[in-house]
C-alpha cells in the first residue's frame, strides 16, 4: 500500500475545470503543504485518525465528475411536505436544469462568480481540508439573498453523490445574505454509490446587518462515506444565524462549525445531534467568536451511541478583551447504549473580558433504568420504552428547527433510528 502524504493526494488535482480565483488556489496550496494531512499527534484531530481512514479506502484517488440525475429521482428525494425551492447538485456540480421552485432567487456556479472572495471567511489556514478544498475545488454555487428580502419558504441544497472507489467530491458554497433579510438553507445528501469515497466541503456564509439565517442540515450518508465540512459564518450587526446538524450515518464524519460575532447584538446559535451505531465516527468541532461587546452564542449538542460507534464534541468559545458584555453558553450531553461505545468530549471556553456571563459543561452516561422501570409498569413494552426515554432526550434539539415539515421529517428520521415511532 502507497503511503497516502500531503503532496500525492494533492498532485490529483492541479487541473481544474474552469479558470479563476488563481490568488485564492495558490493560497489554498501553498497552506496545505504546510500544513499536511493531519494525524492522531495533531491537535485538532487527535481523536478522528482521518488520514489513516483516507489511507484504507483512497487507494486510487482521483476526481468525481458530475453526472445526470432524472426529475423523478430529484422528486423522490424531496422531504416529504417540502415547498421551497430544491437546488441540485451532482458531486458537488450545479445542475440547473433539475433545480425547481427557484422562481427569482440569484444563484449561479461558482465557476461564472470568479472574483467571489472565496477563502476570506473560511481561511485556508484554519484546516488542512479546507486549504485542500481551496486549492483545487472543481465548481460550486454562489447565492445571494438581497437586501430587505424576506423568503418564507427554505432553500433546499439537494446533492446527490455517486463516485467510484477512492473518488474526492469537493463542493463549495458561497452565500450572501443582504441587509434586513430573512431565510432557511435545508442541506441533504443522497449517495447513490456503496464505494469508499470522499466528501471534502466548504461553506462560507457572508451575513449582512439584522439579517437572520437559519441552516438545517442531516447526514444520513453512506456507511463508507467519508466525510469532511468547514462552514463558517462572518455575523454584523443585529444579525442571527442558527445551525441544526443532524448526523446519523457515515464512516467517519468530521464537521467544523465557526460563528464569528463582528457587530454588537449579534447571536450565534449551534445545536446538534449525532444517533450512532455500527462503527460509525462522527467529530463535532465548534468554535465561536466574540469579538466586540453585546453579543450572544448558545450551543447544544447531543449524542446518542451505540453498538462500537465513537463520538467526538469539542467546542470552543473565544471572548476577546474588547467583547464585554458576552453571553456564551455551550453544553454536550451524551448517552452511551453499549460498553463499547466511545465519546471524547472537550467543551472550552477562552475568555478575555471580565464583564461577561458565560458557561459550559459536558455529561456523559447510561440510558435512566429507573424512568425505564416507571414506562414498563405502565404497560409499554422496552423497546418502546427505551425509545420514547430517547427521543425525549434528543427532541430537545428539534425543537429549533423553525419550518414545520422539515421539523417533522426531521423528527421521524429520528424516532425510526431509536425505535420510538409507535
Amino acid at each position: 500500500m502507497s503511503t497516502l502524504t500531503k503532496q500525492n493526494l494533492f498532485e490529483g488535482f492541479l487541473e481544474t475545470s474552469f479558470a479563476g480565483f488563481e490568488s485564492a488556489r495558490e493560497e489554498g496550496k501553498t497552506s496545505f503543504l504546510n500544513q499536511g494531512l493531519p494525524t492522531l499527534k495533531s491537535e485538532e484531530y487527535k481523536f478522528t485518525a482521518i488520514t489513516k481512514k483516507l489511507e484504507q479506502s483512497l487507494q486510487n484517488v482521483g476526481a468525481a465528475k458530475s453526472f445526470e440525475v432524472s426529475e423523478a429521482e430529484v422528486k423522490a428525494a424531496i422531504p416529504a411536505g417540502y415547498e421551497g425551492a430544491v437546488l441540485v447538485f451532482t458531486n458537488g456540480f450545479l445542475q440547473k436544469e433539475r433545480c425547481l421552485k427557484v422562481g427569482s432567487l440569484e444563484f449561479s456556479p461558482l465557476s461564472e462568480k470568479t472574483e467571489t472572495p472565496i477563502g476570506s471567511i473560511a481561511k485556508a489556514a484554519k484546516d488542512p481540508f479546507a486549504a485542500l478544498n481551496q486549492a483545487s475545488f472543481q465548481d460550486g454555487i454562489f447565492i445571494q439573498i438581497p437586501k430587505k428580502a424576506v423568503i418564507d419558504e427554505p432553500i433546499l441544497l439537494l446533492s446527490f453523490n455517486k463516485a467510484n472507489e477512492g473518488q474526492v467530491i469537493q463542493p463549495r458554497t458561497w452565500i450572501e445574505v443582504g441587509d434586513f433579510s430573512e431565510v432557511t438553507f435545508i442541506t441533504l445528501n443522497v449517495n447513490l454509490s456503496e464505494a469508499p469515497f470522499f466528501v471534502n466541503k466548504v461553506v462560507e456564509i457572508k451575513g449582512g446587518l439584522n439579517s437572520q439565517i437559519r441552516y438545517y442540515r442531516i447526514q444520513n450518508d453512506g456507511k463508507f462515506a467519508i466525510e469532511v465540512s468547514n462552514i463558517e459564518t462572518n455575523l454584523l450587526k443585529d444579525s442571527r444565524f442558527t445551525s441544526v446538524n443532524i448526523s446519523l450515518s457515515g464512516e467517519m464524519v468530521r464537521n467544523n462549525l465557526s460563528l464569528n460575532l463582528l457587530g454588537s447584538n449579534s447571536e450565534g446559535n449551534m445545536y446538534g445531534i449525532y444517533l450512532l451505531n455500527g462503527k460509525s465516527h462522527v467529530d463535532n468541532h465548534t468554535n465561536v467568536d466574540h469579538t466586540i461587546p453585546h453579543a450572544e452564542s448558545n450551543e447544544l449538542y447531543k449524542g446518542i451511541l451505540a453498538d462500537q460507534s465513537r463520538g467526538v464534541f469539542n467546542g470552543k468559545i473565544f471572548v476577546r478583551q474588547d467583547a464585554q458584555k458576552t453571553n456564551a453558553f455551550q453544553q454536550n450531553n451524551n448517552i452511551l447504549l453499549s460498553e463499547n461505545a466511545i465519546v471524547n468530549t472537550k467543551p472550552q471556553l477562552e475568555i478575555w473580558a471580565d464583564d461577561v456571563k458565560c458557561s459550559h459543561g459536558c455529561t456523559t452516561g447510561q440510558l435512566d433504568e429507573e424512568a425505564l422501570f416507571y414506562l414498563q409498569a405502565r404497560g409499554i413494552d422496552k423497546t418502546q420504552a427505551k425509545g420514547l426515554l430517547l427521543f425525549a432526550f434528543a427532541g430537545e434539539v428539534l425543537e429549533h428547527i423553525k419550518n414545520d415539515s422539515f421539523r417533522e421529517y426531521c423528527t421521524q428520521l429520528v424516532q425510526e433510528r431509536l425505535g420510538s415511532k409507535f
